[in-house]
Formats: structure tokens, C-alpha cells, sequence
């Protein structure tokens, strides 16, 4: 996460907000060997203070979870290159502008019996937002075979303890050299989702609500 201040200013209520809406993340523990990184869909709750997803029961993580350890799960929104031409003044450099949020807390396994509730309420989120498709459900499955795959995958929860969130949207820039940025960036960006990037650099105080 990047320290200027400048990029930190969003609530917690505006960074869970986008970790909800994303609802997929690299999901970080440590081992003795080198950190171990899974990339994860999951589940926020509205307070921000729990996680809730699940691990595929030959995921390395799940050795390490016979008792709860630390976690951080690392949710990335847009991001993109910007170039120290797009600017219109000197002697400036290239940087990247991004808006990533970290969850941090102890992770822990839940009890199996959890898990199809846990699935149902991940596909029931996801499913909705595809409308006006009729939502897939577990129902559209061959008896038995829902209870075999989810022998294979176990559920788990972190409890939330801190939130960070970084919005670099070039707010340490006066604003038409940040807005003459935010039209390059739409144009020609490089990177993943960059119009709702310069949309954000833009309005970068919204960020903060």
C-alpha cells in the first residue's frame, strides 16, 4: 500500500464498500518457506468485520489452519500506467495509479456443515448481478453431485481487525494537470479497467465518502 497520506484518506465504510463489490482477492499467510497467496472469491459482511470463503482441501493453506493465523486478503480495483507526458508540465516522472483495499485478521476453519450455506450465499450475490438472467441455483444440479464436490472444498472466516485502503488518483496534483492525466488514462491507459480509473481520478474527493 502506497504511505503518502494524500492516497489513504477513504473511510472504512467507502473501502468496504469496494471490497463488497469486488468480491475477489489474493488472499496472503505466511509460511516458513515464502508467503502463500490463493486468489479467492469471497464474502464481506455489510460491517466490514468478517470474511467468509472457502479453500480447495489440497490448497497448501490448509495445513497451516489447525488453528487460526494471521491473514491478509488483498482486494485490487482499476489500475494504470501514467506516463509524466499526460501531465503538461516538467520534470515530472512515470508512476501507476490503482485502487487496491487490505483486509487483515486471523483466519480460521469453519465446521463443514457451514459450506452450503456459505456456496449458496456466494453464487445467490454473484447470480444476481448477471440480471436479467435467470439465476443458476444448486436445484439445476444431478442429486449428489453438489454433495461430492463440496467434500472436496472447506469453509473459511476471517475476522476482520484492520482496514487499509489506498486510492492514488493523482490528488498530490493540482487539478488540471490531474484531470489532463484522467483523459490520457481513459484514451490510451494501460492497465485494467481504466475508465472507471479516470472517472475516479476525476472526482477524487467521492473517494472519500
Amino acid at each position: 500500500m502506497h504511505p503518502n497520506r494524500a492516497f489513504r484518506k477513504s473511510s472504512d465504510a467507502r473501502n468496504i464498500r469496494f471490497a463488497r463489490e469486488q468480491g475477489f482477492g489474493l488472499l496472503c499467510v505466511n509460511s516458513d518457506d515464502a508467503p502463500l497467496i490463493s486468489h479467492v472469491p469471497f464474502l464481506l459482511s455489510e460491517d466490514g468485520s468478517q470474511v467468509e470463503l472457502h479453500l480447495v482441501k489440497t490448497n497448501p493453506m490448509v495445513r497451516l489452519l489447525s488453528a487460526p493465523v494471521r491473514a491478509r486478503l488483498a482486494v485490487q480495483g482499476p489500475y494504470s500506467y501514467v506516463s509524466p507526458d499526460w501531465y503538461g508540465m516538467i520534470d515530472q516522472v512515470p508512476t501507476w495509479n490503482y485502487v487496491a483495499v487490505h483486509l487483515q485478521g486471523a483466519l480460521e476453519l469453519r465446521p463443514q456443515e457451514e459450506m452450503f450455506d456459505l456456496l449458496r450465499r456466494q453464487s445467490e450475490l454473484f447470480e444476481t448481478k448477471l440480471a436479467p438472467k435467470r439465476p443458476w441455483t444448486s436445484n439445476k444440479m444431478t442429486d449428489g453431485v453438489m454433495q461430492a464436490m463440496m467434500r472436496q472444498i472447506l469453509p473459511c472466516r476471517m475476522v476482520v481487525e484492520k482496514i487499509d485502503g489506498t486510492w492514488k488518483l493523482n490528488q498530490n496534483k493540482p487539478d488540471d494537470v490531474r484531470l489532463r492525466a484522467a483523459d490520457a488514462v481513459e484514451v490510451v491507459g494501460m492497465g485494467h479497467g481504466v475508465d472507471v480509473l479516470a472517472a475516479l481520478m476525476r472526482n477524487p474527493e467521492e473517494e472519500r465518502q
